[in-house]
């Protein structure tokens, strides 16, 4: 254990802190350029989070921003990396390893270019489907049985079309309103991934 780990531990256990039993980790790219792009969804399913349970993620461990908080019943690290997409699995696995956290136990939050804005997918476990971050969380935390909640984003609009300029883009008015529409329905799943409900989670949302 070196001494950041040391430093960490006592942190975590100041004031009584429970010990966090989940992760939920919503990816995206750090920085004021690419707030609100499409490939920032996982972040801001985080900022909705923020907002209905009152909570701040502006702690810097594990490569993220972090907080502890009570989602579902449980003690959860919410997350979101700060290693920008392609490098996720860096920060994921330096928390989870730390507090010991089972893979099935670490939730992630992301957007999906084969959805259309405001339709979600959760699943329990999957490939990475061509998105990099979840690429890099498979091969850093050695497997794909974590539950995800891909939320879309829509395809590009036509073949020829840079993805990267896509995913990077912002979203049109209508987009972002059919997007921001289903942040309550995000955080609702969360909740019940969390208390070991996702079948209904998938049942309830899955649309």
């Amino acid at each position: 254990m070196s001494i950041w780990d040391v430093f960490d531990k006592i942190s975590a256990e100041k004031g009584g802190s429970q010990k966090p039993e989940f992760i939920i980790a919503g990816l995206g790219n750090p920085g004021i350029q690419y707030e609100r792009t499409r490939h920032n969804a996982g972040f801001m399913a985080i900022a909705a989070m923020e907002e209905k349970y009152g909570f701040a993620v502006q702690n810097h461990k594990y490569k993220a921003l972090v907080t502890t908080a009570q989602i579902g019943g449980k003690s959860c690290l919410i997350m979101k990396p700060e290693t920008f997409m392609n490098n996720s699995g860096e920060a994921i696995e330096q928390a989870r390893a730390f507090y010991k956290i089972p893979l099935e136990n670490v939730l992630v939050i992301y957007d999906d270019i084969s959805l259309e804005p405001g339709h979600l997918r959760i699943r329990r476990r999957g490939s990475a489907g061509g998105q990099n971050g979840i690429k890099s969380i498979i091969a850093l935390c050695g497997g794909e049985d974590f539950p995800r909640i891909k939320i879309g984003v829509g395809k590009k609009p036509r073949p020829d079309y840079d993805l990267a300029d896509w995913v990077l883009g912002k979203f049109t008015e209508e987009q972002s309103k059919l997007f921001m529409s289903r942040m309550d329905d995000v955080c609702s799943a969360a909740e019940l991934i969390v208390s070991g409900k996702t079948d209904e989670a998938m049942n309830k949302y899955n649309k």
